[in-house]
């Protein structure tokens, strides 16, 4: 086999590929880019108590504080998306840790999604806390809200942490 045949047959290889792909290109490109999110009022979360091994599900309404043990745990945002569309769950939560003395300490800051359970779950020795869902739609933020990795409205005391990308 000489060159021009090699040539002409990874040529008829190439055109054969793009012919294959069009149909799912074209789809793919049909679809909008960005998905209608809706905000809720209350985030759902399962605490382990790996002492007790006793696993609780906690409701808790967007900025107050539900106490699972020491930790006080607060969500200030709960992203959803329509029940037609790929599931996407997020929350911005903040825990805290009450010490021996009654002090708190902030141990997680961030947010966690829900399918994705093991990606930003709260680690502690003797608690998990983990994001199952959201509850109560009430709006739909198309683009206007913070999308996830972005600080919701409000004041935090530790800004949030940062996902490093390895």
């Amino acid at each position: 086999m000489d060159r021009a045949d090699r040539r002409q047959r990874a040529a008829r290889g190439r055109v054969a590929g793009c012919v294959l792909l069009a149909p799912f290109l074209l789809l793919a490109a049909s679809k909008p880019a960005s998905s209608e999110r809706l905000e809720n009022e209350v985030a759902v979360f399962a605490a382990l108590d790996k002492v007790t091994a006793q696993i609780d599900k906690l409701e808790v309404g967007l900025n107050e504080t539900k106490q699972f043990g020491s930790l006080k745990i607060t969500p200030r945002v709960c992203y959803s998306r329509p029940p037609t569309e790929t599931p996407k769950t997020t929350t911005f939560v903040e825990i805290d840790e009450v010490q021996l003395n009654g002090t708190e300490k902030r141990i997680f800051t961030g947010w966690m999604f829900a399918e994705s359970p093991g990606l930003h779950p709260l680690e502690h020795p003797v608690f998990d806390v983990w994001l199952t869902g959201c509850k109560k739609p009430t709006t739909s933020v198309s683009q206007g809200g913070p999308a996830a990795g972005e600080t919701p409205p409000g004041e935090f005391l530790e800004p949030p942490r940062r996902r490093v990308r390895r």
